[in-house]
């Protein structure tokens, strides 16, 4: 199981939220860059990365920070958030990361899912799927679109999507523990490799989704408040790849 270690960022600086709220706003680390490169010498060998301004405004003014840890952290970048055209693809894919993550277009403009998969291939393409109360929520988790997770799920994957990161809105940034639950129904529901998102808390909380089976584990909030170690979390996932 792979572990992405999460840097997400607003006004170009590096924060964390709880279930998403944008008035629960907190900065966490000084620098993006220095930041990955810690997660680098833990032994971590992917960053998620989150643009929270282009998630909710379609504002790229995280660019720079996010294109200095795609050039200079050694680190393969996961970036998600404010992808919502095929020509927001193009870009984003421009920058050298590694995955894209298409999140609000695969409700509201499935055809650019389509786009990027037939221009990158699955391997650089994932659907993040954020739900609440197991619907899921759009346009940086503010509006409810009526549609169920698992069904979003079942169309990505018929559209070929390979990698699907579930977000537990209930469960981000509260310490928690992930929604084993939820996670379990989507891996029954769906072939895909599920990354977990969302309320990973402790060392147990890797084990148990490691031995599920999932793909990857994103580790958030647990890093910055020390409640998991992760160069510990790395061994425990097994080999990174």
């Amino acid at each position: 199981m792979i572990i992405l270690p999460a840097i997400d960022m607003k006004d170009g600086q590096c924060v964390r939220l709880q279930r998403g709220a944008f008035s629960t706003v907190s900065r966490v680390a000084d620098h993006a860059l220095e930041t990955a490169r810690a997660f680098a010498s833990a032994g971590a060998k992917w960053v998620h990365m989150v643009d929270l301004d282009g998630a909710r405004d379609g504002v790229r003014q995280n660019f720079s920070a996010i294109y200095e840890v795609i050039q200079q952290s050694g680190l393969r970048v996961e970036l998600g958030g404010g992808i919502k055209s095929c020509e927001d693809v193009d870009t984003v894919a421009g920058t050298g990361v590694s995955r894209l993550v298409i999140g609000s277009a695969a409700v509201t403009h499935p055809e650019v899912v389509d786009y990027a998969l037939k221009q990158y291939g699955p391997g650089r393409v994932a659907v993040g799927i954020d739900c609440l109360n197991g619907r899921v929520r759009i346009a940086g988790w503010e509006r409810d679109s009526a549609l169920s997770g698992l069904e979003l799920a079942r169309r990505m994957e018929e559209k070929d999507v390979k990698i699907i990161i579930f977000t537990d809105i209930a469960a981000d940034g509260m310490l928690s523990g992930p929604s084993f639950g939820q996670l379990a129904a989507l891996q029954k529901a769906v072939g895909c490799g599920i990354v977990a998102s969302g309320g990973v808390t402790t060392l147990d909380d890797i084990r148990r989704l490691r031995d599920m089976g999932l793909y990857g584990a994103v580790i958030g909030k647990a890093y910055y408040a020390g409640t998991i170690d992760l160069a510990e979390a790395v061994r425990e996932a097994g080999p990174q790849r």
